[in-house]
């Protein structure tokens, strides 16, 4: 057995999962989410717990057993305490600030570049520590944005300077050595 897979996944209060054969509706405070699985995995709900199991020990089943049971637990997590990913600016000018829902990010271009929140996603910004938070409830969502705005200005290796993930580390490069005499 899958050992992710074969965990109960415990719903808090306040969280109301609805199961309908393949189909998982979780609503909670912060949102609402609803996805349809794979129809060969069962889900079921007992004693507020969610169990996931798998018909037989196939590669698919047993592919699909682990993914099931994380994407349905993260959908329960994310209506009930939300996700955050935290992204740093490095370099001298650089800074992000709020502009009402909008976040506007000055990285060395011509012009502030201006990020719209996709519904369920929401931006908070601190000039003092130079960290922008990208929050929601959907993790997949959290992540893709939060991609999206590091790809706006990637580290560079040589001086650091860029949008880099809280705790990334980057490989550094030595400049340029000189011309050697002979």
């Amino acid at each position: 057995m899958s050992r992710v897979g074969r965990l109960p996944i415990e719903v808090p209060a306040g969280v109301e999962v609805k199961i309908d054969g393949a189909h998982v509706k979780v609503k909670g405070p912060k949102g609402e989410m609803e996805f349809t699985f794979n129809p060969e995995i069962s889900i079921k709900q007992e004693d507020g717990s969610i169990l996931v199991e798998r018909p037989t020990d196939q590669p698919m089943h047993r592919a699909l057993h682990g993914t099931t049971r994380t994407v349905i637990d993260n959908m329960v997590v994310g209506v009930s305490k939300g996700f955050e990913r935290v992204l740093e600016i490095e370099g001298v000018g650089y800074r992000a600030e709020m502009n009402g829902d909008n976040l506007v990010i000055n990285v060395g271009y011509s012009h502030p570049v201006v990020v719209e929140p996709p519904e369920g996603i929401s931006f908070e910004a601190d000039l003092k520590t130079r960290q922008i938070k990208v929050l929601g409830y959907d993790k997949q969502a959290v992540g893709q944005v939060a991609a999206n705005i590091r790809k706006i200005r990637p580290p560079e290796p040589y001086k650091g300077k860029g949008i880099r993930y809280q705790g990334e580390y980057i490989r550094r490069k030595p400049g340029k050595a000189g011309k050697t005499t002979l």
